[in-house]
């Protein structure tokens, strides 16, 4: 009989991930991660009490184990550091690489398991490549529940370690599996926020590290000659030095708009947001488009199509590129337009684009210009259904 480790959140999801395998004839061990950070608005003790009667329901073997220095050194500080220098991360990626897989697959040694699972939404495949076994992972069946995105860091080992056995059900199907098993949490709601953390407010914890420090917001009209510059020098050029010129950030300058205001800390913004800016009377909502950290300066546009929020090239550099199997890139770059889906976020549908490979990196030309991409963000890349990899994107 094969043991699996399943991380028990103490939501239905991971639950029925649990109830699933033990019926599939799989010996089952639950583990709780406790974080008990002071910055941590997800209330442990109630997670891991409901993980428990679960595991008890179930039952099967349960665990707590505490990550909070571990979770804090690895994820807290380092979201706070990257948002004192500009960037806005995505802490639930780092944390299922970094923390949650991690830890599990290392626990699966202690407790001589097989297998790790989880109560993600995503399918596993293997195949064959040269006589050697490749894993693959391809998005849920259910595409409002997909979370594929959460899992494009992972690496061949800890793909080749998990199990996710909710990847071909819809919320419903699982709602009712817990149900029918008269699960305590069957109809609890799922979690919301941060990996381990809820919903905190950052801005909140921000201003607790970082002084107020008052600094001009500048509006730049969308008709700015700057948006318009890069476009009269294309002509005649490679289609690479085009994409070079088009990936090239805007540099804002006062001297292009005009000062409407004031804020309290560029750290606390993020490209696109809109809330918090606290400028009305205009005729439109307003939304950043940049930040200057060094002259700590907040430059924003009106309305919601504003050029200043779009791009339509980036380039990534090679060493930020993570792909799920090494040999994804040797496949590309024999195809150079190389079509792929991407995401720039995990709720975001499904966007065209192509890759231009270079020596240095890739060119990731959306075929539709898209909103808001912000610098500490992954672009996940998809090929029809397949995770193939993500890039970590600094400007």
């Amino acid at each position: 009989m094969n043991r699996v480790i399943v991380g028990l959140s103490g939501g239905v999801d991971s639950s029925v991930a649990a109830l699933i395998l033990k019926k599939k004839g799989y010996e089952v061990i639950g583990i709780y991660l406790k974080n008990n950070s002071k910055n941590s608005f997800c209330d442990w003790e109630e997670e891991s009490i409901s993980a428990l009667m679960v595991s008890q329901q179930l039952g099967i073997p349960f665990y707590i184990f505490d990550i909070t220095n571990y979770y804090k050194k690895i994820i807290f500080d380092y979201t706070i550091n990257e948002y004192i220098g500009g960037q806005t991360p995505n802490p639930d990626v780092l944390c299922n690489n970094k923390i949650k897989f991690k830890i599990f697959i290392n626990k699966s040694v202690i407790l001589k398991a097989d297998y790790i699972a989880t109560g993600h939404y995503v399918r596993k495949k293997t195949t064959c490549i040269a006589g050697k076994t490749i894993y693959k992972l391809f998005t849920a069946l259910d595409n409002k529940k997909d979370q594929s995105y959460f899992l494009c860091n992972l690496n061949q080992n800890q793909i080749k370690k998990s199990l996710f056995p909710l990847g071909k059900l819809n919320k419903e199907n699982v709602r009712k599996i817990a149900e029918d098993a008269k699960l305590i949490n069957a109809k609890r709601k799922d979690s919301q926020g941060i990996c381990f953390l809820g919903k905190i407010n950052l801005a909140t914890v921000l201003k607790k590290r970082i002084n107020k420090k008052l600094g001009q917001i500048i509006i730049i009209n969308p008709k700015c000659q700057i948006y318009k510059t890069r476009y009269k020098i294309l002509s005649g050029l490679s289609t690479i030095d085009k994409l070079e010129i088009l990936s090239q950030k805007i540099k804002y300058r006062p001297k292009y708009g005009k000062i409407i205001g004031y804020h309290k800390g560029v750290y606390y913004f993020t490209k696109g947001q809109r809330k918090g800016i606290q400028i009305g009377g205009l005729s439109q909502p307003i939304f950043v488009i940049d930040k200057d950290l060094t002259k700590n300066i907040l430059y924003v546009g009106l309305g919601n199509n504003h050029p200043g929020l779009f791009n339509s090239v980036i380039f990534i550099k090679k060493e930020k590129i993570n792909w799920i199997y090494k040999n994804y890139k040797h496949l590309i770059y024999k195809k150079n337009p190389f079509p792929v889906k991407v995401k720039i976020r995990s709720r975001q549908m499904f966007q065209m684009a192509s890759l231009y490979n270079i020596k240095q990196g890739i060119y990731i030309y959306f075929h539709s210009p898209q909103r808001a991409i912000t610098e500490g963000q992954y672009i996940v890349l998809y090929f029809r259904n397949e995770l193939i990899g993500s890039c970590l994107y600094n400007s």
